[in-house]
């Protein structure tokens, strides 16, 4: 489009008392010739506002605001049909500087510079519709967490489709006798009814929801909006066009013959909290035990069986000390039965804690922290349980009936996901080694069965045992494919009530991406971006580097190995655009040449000194602003330049910066591994990884490598920043100017 440019620079909150407001007007009007510049004293109020729009009425179109941050006053500085760009001088100059300094000022004038700049490099985007979309969800998984994420979106007036695999909908509930009453505070009756029977009806009922059962998927081919998914039911096969996926296919017990030591396997009057429920319900409360039928009056629960253990599972299963306080209620149905529950800590938090202390008032309950060492036979079928560390501190030895094993939960996305691990190492030792591993091992049962470049399944995060890739920290069902979402127990270990919640959260993830997918608009987290990935094909030397580093899978190859865009899988992080090395890949208001000329703009004096600080706008950013809200004092030399996603970034720029005089380059991105996460999974990894190149950049240019670091922020970290970021800054005063700047 014709640009007509308007810059607008407010005075409020401190702005004009921190900066020479005619100054910075003269950077617009004498440096970058744009004639349209106005001040006013609260631009965000409906008075300033109206001076936009007013302008926009005279054919305005291109407008560069110089106020508040961009994460702040984004409905009031909306202008729909516009070029928009936001020049943070307040958190980032007016609250973090001395005021009227020349220092403060030559900020505020490089900000709007580069401001008025990304403006004029880009263009309006334009989003991307799709044509023949649907809005249909499937769901996978006909459990508790399937059934209520199939009702919740069919009540939002979503039409579903629900495959099970079983013959019958209800999952692992219909193995229980009864379960825990979620909705009260715990009197009687302590246990109640699981009702699985009425929500598998209520779901067969609906007019919205088609259900197939002893049914699989056998391929997802696709993306949002527009999947075809394969379905295998009794022998035939049908497509559905599918708009997006809830995976909820829940759990598996751990494999309790591993726990030989507690005697499982060894004896029959061992037994799985799994197999206890089945026992019960079988004699509708009656418990009697495997091996001779006698009724069971000295029951053993032992916690944390095979959990909590690095040789077995390392992670708690939520669930099983409820469990068992519901099932000791079950043995005390006979008020001269005694439940004997052996624990390492009893975990039962919030209206749970309640259930946990109506346990501790039965007379008939033995609750005891210990740390059971082996189960052993006893005379007559009975079992000797054997522990130490007791509460009484002392070894103990309990004869009893039967003894009950918590086992934990495993993901049914562990066994393909493991396989897939192991598939990838073999095949990094040769085909041979590959060849034989897929010989000498039976191939699991995929779930998603995808299409994808990147493999049949969801990846799990690394160290996250087999559970469904989500993004714990940020977006709890989102998983890396996009589109796909995980709930229940599929996704971490949780009860039933628990998982309930997690299926209406996951069935609500799914409408919002179909209703964006119709609208060419990204999903998490840049649920506003109407852009989209546009590379110049013709310079395209089929490297592969974008398709494999594309966290999203969003990106498949031609036979030519070229390659294409499945664009609603795209979330618009711009990780492709930092992988090319021939950086053809750029998105209308988002480019190398954008960021680089940004970059370039800065004034580098002969002498003072300047840091290019590339800032991830996910986690980094914010704590910048958060910063800059309480005034904490940043180095005046910082140029704050924000990228979507540090795994966007891409080398030139650096070496830009460098030539250009810029004494150092400071990268912040998110935090990542096990206990954090980048909001685009692998970006703040990748660009730590292309980070480790940077060293190849800096020999060229015969500079010194400490004057490039890159550092992990977390959201939270913003009374630590301005340090972190001033102690670089003097590490680069120590070093000295950059020689370029003499050129």
């Amino acid at each position: 489009m014709e640009k007509k440019f308007g810059v607008y620079i407010c005075k409020g909150c401190g702005i004009g008392d921190a900066i020479d407001i005619e100054k910075l007007s003269n950077v617009a009007i004498k440096d970058m010739k744009i004639a349209n510049c106005k001040t006013h004293d609260a631009l965000c109020s409906p008075a300033g506002v109206q001076v936009i729009k007013d302008d926009m009425k005279d054919g305005v179109n291109t407008i560069i605001i110089a106020a508040c941050s961009p994460r702040v006053k984004y409905e009031e500085f909306a202008f729909a049909g516009t070029i928009t760009e936001r020049v943070n001088i307040r958190e980032f100059v007016a609250w973090s500087q001395a005021p009227k300094t020349e220092d403060t000022q030559s900020l505020a004038n490089d900000y709007l510079t580069m401001g008025i700049i990304k403006t004029q490099k880009g263009d309006l985007p334009e989003p991307k519709i799709l044509e023949d979309l649907t809005s249909t969800i499937l769901v996978i998984g006909g459990g508790i967490t399937g059934m209520t994420a199939a009702l919740e979106a069919a009540k939002a007036g979503q039409k579903v489709v629900l495959v099970e695999k079983e013959a019958q909908l209800g999952g692992f509930a219909n193995k229980l006798y009864k379960k825990i009453p979620m909705g009260a505070f715990y009197r009687e009756p302590l246990i109640v009814d699981t009702d699985i029977d009425k929500l598998a009806k209520e779901v067969e009922s609906n007019p919205d929801i088609k259900v197939y059962k002893s049914a699989k998927v056998a391929k997802t081919d696709g993306q949002p909006g527009l999947y075809d998914v394969t379905i295998d039911s009794n022998g035939n096969s049908t497509t559905e066009k599918i708009g997006a996926i809830v995976m909820a296919t829940g759990w598996k017990p751990y494999d309790a013959s591993k726990l030989d030591y507690l005697g499982y396997g060894k004896s029959k009057n061992v037994v799985t909290n799994i197999e206890f429920e089945e026992i019960a319900k079988k004699n509708n409360g009656k418990i009697l035990r495997p091996s001779d039928g006698k009724e069971a009056k000295r029951v053993a629960f032992i916690q944390c069986a095979g959990q909590r253990n690095a040789n077995h599972l390392p992670y708690c299963s939520s669930m099983c000390c409820a469990t068992s306080l519901k099932q000791a209620k079950y043995v005390r149905q006979n008020p001269d039965a005694t439940a004997m529950i052996f624990y390492i800590d009893m975990r039962t938090p919030g209206r749970l804690e309640g259930y946990y202390k109506e346990a501790q008032n039965d007379p008939g309950v033995m609750l005891t922290k210990a740390d059971v060492t082996g189960v052993s036979e006893a005379a007559s079928g009975n079992l000797f349980v054997e522990a130490d560390n007791t509460l009484l501190g002392e070894k103990i030895k309990v004869e009893a009936d039967l003894v009950v094993l918590a086992t934990g939960m495993i993901p049914t996305t562990r066994e393909p996901q493991e396989y897939l691990d192991n598939l990838v190492k073999e095949a990094a030792k040769g085909d041979d080694a590959k060849k034989a591993y897929l010989e000498s091992t039976p191939k699991p049962e995929y779930i998603l069965n995808l299409a994808y470049r990147q493999g049949p399944e969801i990846p799990s995060l690394e160290g996250a045992y087999g559970f469904a890739d989500s993004n714990f920290i940020c977006f709890q069902y989102e998983t890396r494919r996009t589109g796909v979402y995980a709930a229940g127990c599929v996704r971490q270990p949780m009860n039933m009530s628990e998982a309930q919640e997690d299926a209406a959260g996951a069935a609500f993830k799914a409408i919002q991406c179909v209703d964006h997918a119709a609208r060419g608009v990204a999903v998490h987290p840049r649920a506003w971006d109407v852009t989209f990935p546009d590379p110049m094909l013709i310079r395209c030397t089929a490297c592969k580097r974008c398709t494999e580093e594309c966290p999203f899978g969003a990106i498949e190859e031609d036979e030519k190995g070229i390659p294409f865009y499945k664009v609603n899988r795209c979330r618009r992080c711009g990780t492709c655009m930092g992988a090319c090395p021939e950086r053809i890949v750029q998105f209308k208001d988002y480019s190398v040449d954008i960021i680089g000329s940004m970059i370039k703009s800065v004034e580098c004096p002969e002498d003072e000194f300047r840091i290019i600080c590339l800032v991830c706008e996910n986690d980094a950013y914010p704590a910048l602003d958060t910063a800059g809200i309480n005034h904490k004092q940043i180095d005046p030399s910082v140029r704050f330049v924000s990228l979507r996603c540090l795994g966007g970034m891409n080398l030139v720029w650096v070496a830009d910066a460098l030539s250009k005089g810029v004494d150092g380059v400071l990268l912040l991105g998110c935090k990542f591994g096990e206990n954090y996460q980048c909001h685009f999974v692998k970006g703040s990894e990748l660009a730590n990884y292309r980070f480790s190149k940077i060293g190849e950049t800096l020999n060229r240019l015969q500079l010194e490598a400490e004057r490039v670091t890159m550092m992990q922020v977390a959201i939270n970290e913003y009374d630590k920043l301005p340090d972190m970021i001033n102690e670089f800054v003097e590490k680069v005063k120590e070093i000295g100017p950059n020689p370029f700047k003499e050129f």
